[in-house]
């Protein structure tokens, strides 16, 4: 007997552009991806936002050549998912700090991308995966209050003198968040493309010995939240509709 589906789908027309905003080159591909090569291949707009280059993650490698490296790693796993928009920020890998700098940023891209959805990681202590690393949560949290940053013009006043005007996000979505509202149906091509994408990181990956291989990994994150979706292959979110009305004042609580 079929499990029961236990999140809905992310509905198709609440997408039209996607910023998605990590600490790391390949933190989105470890089954994130797979959502957004769906999302591409039905033609939404991703682009994807990098803060730090990565040149603390290799540890044989000095910082300098491994920010050439994971730079050009991830430009590749981008295209693998039909993403071709990938900016780099220069905050520091493995101390990432949240505040006002990180915000700031932040908030400066998504008023240059005006996206309808900013996509992130979690900032919890606690995964699904277990003990989050300190630089995602940075990331996450930085990337949750930028969104509101970013649509208020009395906030880092200087990216008005930068030519930037307020952008109002709708969506706030959160990979990796223990308690995920919806699903991306990702079976079939897009989970391949992910594959590829995770792939592309070949030389950070040589380094890991005991990393699965992508073409294993990936399918069973992808199938462990497919259960919670009701299909074979997913993607889990947590999705916060910015433009609801508060749960007291909608008539369901």
């Amino acid at each position: 007997m079929a499990e029961p589906t236990t999140l809905p789908p992310l509905p198709d027309e609440a997408l039209t552009r996607v910023l998605c905003v990590v600490a790391h080159p390949d933190d989105l591909e470890y089954g994130t991806s797979a959502a957004v090569a769906a999302w591409t291949s039905r033609g939404i707009d991703v682009a994807y936002l990098l803060l730090t280059r990565g040149e603390a993650g290799m540890d044989a490698s000095d910082p300098a050549r491994t920010a050439q490296i994971r730079t050009r790693e991830q430009v590749a796993g981008s295209l693998a998912v039909g993403v071709t928009q990938v900016e780099f920020l220069e905050h520091p890998d493995g101390v990432l700090m949240y505040g006002l700098d990180l915000r700031r940023d932040i908030a400066a891209a998504i008023r240059r991308h005006r996206p309808d959805a900013v996509l992130t990681g979690s900032w919890e202590q606690d995964t699904p995966i277990g003990l989050n690393q300190a630089d995602h949560r940075a990331a996450g949290l930085a990337a949750a209050d930028a969104v509101r940053d970013a649509g208020n013009r009395w906030v880092f006043p200087e990216l008005l003198d930068a030519g930037l005007e307020p952008w109002t996000v709708r969506w706030l979505l959160v990979s990796g968040d223990p308690h995920p509202t919806h699903g991306v149906d990702v079976t079939g091509e897009p989970l391949q493309r992910s594959i590829a994408s995770l792939e592309a990181h070949r030389e950070y990956l040589a380094l890991l010995p005991w990393h699965p291989a992508p073409a294993e990994l990936i399918p069973a994150v992808t199938r462990a939240q497919g259960r919670l979706l009701g299909v074979e292959h997913a993607v889990t979110l947590r999705a916060i509709d910015l433009q609801a009305p508060p749960p007291l004042l909608d008539g369901t609580s």
